[in-house]
């Protein structure tokens, strides 16, 4: 009876395992890692190399493997522990799964970079359009690609040297443009005057959010900055309007693979140009 009486009216529950405490940490410091990494290189507080190449594809895999070790370890506690828990072994099978599928992510984007080893796209690659002397004085900074020529190798060309293989070293922008399945083409203007032309590629990169975009009527072109959400990467545009069809060109400031961005900006601005002009022809 005395027994009876002694017991606590509430008895305390089972205290979380420390391995959940720490798996359920390290599930919100990855996420923020890559977080902080790609907003400090946005806002400028430390430069691309650091917020790109070492604090995310050097040290975010680190994070994730630690994150993972440390979800498995909790998993086999979690399992081994008598009575059995739900939260600790869900918490710890959520980890393992988001880690499995950041590391497929990270595998596919490594296949994108295969795919798009060059981060300069243009739809005429035997006279690809040229930017303007204000854009170029833009991209004269020691930490950005050259504009360069389509016709060398571009293993002698910067940012190439040295980061691409011995097969690709000896092939040309121009060479590496034709051979891509997604290649964007140029567009004809059909019935539409050069005015036309200009004033649509205008209106769609607007729409696309584009920014310091500037027509030169003369010269018959059109130019625009496209910036990256996360890292804040500009991307330069140039649209050549043409008597007969307009050509476009889209160049990374940074990096050697641009993962497609460049192509699928170009079609993307080809395509609303394209409906633009159907427009205003009707």
């Amino acid at each position: 009876m005395l027994a009876v009486m002694n017991m606590p009216l509430n008895p305390p529950m089972n205290p979380t395992p420390k391995s959940t405490k720490l798996t359920l940490a390290l599930m919100a410091i990855v996420p923020l890692w890559f977080v902080i990494a790609a907003l400090g290189t946005k806002f400028g507080i430390w430069s691309w190399q650091f917020g790109l190449l070492t604090l995310t594809i050097a040290g975010g895999p680190i994070l994730l493997g630690i994150l993972g070790l440390v979800a498995l370890v909790s998993l086999v506690l979690a399992i081994r522990a008598k009575p059995r828990r739900t939260v600790p072994l869900a918490v710890a099978a959520v980890a393992l799964l988001a880690v499995l599928g950041v590391f497929g992510m990270i595998a596919s984007l490594g296949g994108k970079a295969a795919a798009n080893p060059v981060s300069d796209i243009a739809t005429d690659t035997g006279n690809p359009p040229v930017f303007s002397t204000a854009v170029m004085a833009e991209r004269a900074g020691a930490e950005f690609n050259p504009v360069n020529d389509y016709q060398t190798p571009i293993g002698q060309l910067k940012p190439y040297q040295g980061r691409v293989s011995d097969e690709l070293a000896v092939k040309s922008l121009a060479q590496i443009i034709t051979a891509k399945a997604d290649r964007p083409a140029p567009l004809p203007l059909g019935g539409a005057d050069k005015a036309a032309g200009i004033a649509a590629v205008k209106a769609a990169m607007s729409a696309m959010g584009l920014t310091d975009i500037r027509a030169d009527e003369a010269a018959g072109t059109v130019e625009g900055v496209a910036t990256s959400f996360w890292f804040g990467f500009k991307d330069d545009v140039v649209a050549r309007v043409g008597d007969a069809q307009i050509d476009f060109r889209s160049v990374s400031r940074v990096g050697v693979s641009d993962l497609g961005a460049n192509t699928a900006r170009i079609n993307d601005l080809r395509s609303r140009t394209e409906a633009l002009l159907g427009t205003a022809a009707r």
